[in-house]
């Protein structure tokens, strides 16, 4: 019994020394986006990707030469910041990835087809 109880405040005490990761902290791209609706649900445009892009993390979709991919929203470019859409990839080629959402370079893509206007302004969480 007093192995036990040995054992389980050694365990405390490596709990206490080593606390889990609670998360890595990402700065926010932007505080603002422009959406065609309130929710950023609805589909803007749809745009061909013109280069590459490997995601820098999880917030962040791959996106390859000629795929093509529907835009929801569009942050608002602030100082220091990139200019960034949101979207899904497109295709019954890219079926595994479709669905996924992810924020991607605004300039490594042109814009094809637009569906409606980014009119609403949300803020961004």
């Amino acid at each position: 019994m007093t192995q036990h109880v040995y054992l389980v405040v050694l365990l405390l005490c490596l709990r206490l020394m080593c606390p889990l990761a609670t998360g890595i902290f990402m700065d926010k791209l932007s505080s603002k986006k422009l959406c065609a609706d309130d929710d950023c649900v609805y589909t803007i445009s749809l745009a061909r990707a013109e280069e590459d892009y490997n995601a820098s993390d999880c917030r962040f979709i791959n996106i390859k030469k000629g795929q093509l991919i529907y835009v929801y929203s569009k942050l608002v470019k602030e100082k220091d910041s990139g200019e960034f859409w949101a979207g899904s990839v497109y295709g019954e080629q890219y079926e595994d990835h479709m669905g996924t959402v992810g924020y991607f370079p605004s300039s490594l893509v042109s814009e094809q087809h637009v569906y409606q206007e980014a009119n609403k302004t949300v803020p961004t969480t």
